[in-house]
C-alpha cells in the first residue's frame, strides 16, 4: 500500500478535530493540523497512543501529569488512561494508535475514503 498523506482530505472525527488517516492491519496513523487554542477534552480509549509532535507546541495532560510537547517530542499514552490537551500554537501532530481505531476508519468510509 502507498498513501500520499497530503492528498488525503481531512475527516472530522470529533468536533473541531479533522485529520488525515492511514489504517493498516494493526495500527492507525492520524495526521493533525491544529490551529492555536484548540482544546482536546479529557477522554480515554482502549488504544495505546503515541503522540509525535512534528511542529508547534501542544500542552498534553496524561493521568494528571502535564507536559508541553514541542517538535521532536513523543508522549506515550497507555490504553484506558484519561488524557486531554490544548494547542498552544499552530501544531502539526502525528498520533499512532494500536490497535486500529475502528471509529476513525468508519468515519473515513462515511466520508468516502474507504
Amino acid at each position: 500500500m502507498h498513501v500520499s498523506v497530503p492528498q488525503l482530505d481531512p475527516v472530522e472525527v470529533m468536533p473541531g478535530f479533522a485529520g488525515r488517516f492511514v489504517h493498516a492491519e494493526r495500527t492507525t496513523l492520524a495526521f493533525w493540523d491544529l490551529p492555536a487554542g484548540r482544546e482536546l477534552p479529557a477522554h480515554s480509549h482502549p488504544h495505546e497512543q503515541i503522540l509525535v509532535q512534528q511542529s508547534g507546541r501542544f500542552e498534553i495532560t496524561v493521568d494528571g501529569e502535564t507536559w508541553i510537547a514541542e517538535a521532536g517530542d513523543c508522549v506515550v499514552i497507555p490504553p484506558n488512561v484519561e488524557h486531554s490537551g490544548r494547542s498552544l500554537t499552530d501544531c502539526r501532530i502525528l498520533d499512532v494508535f494500536a490497535p486500529v481505531r475502528e471509529d476513525y476508519r468508519e468515519a473515513c468510509v462515511a466520508a468516502g475514503q474507504g
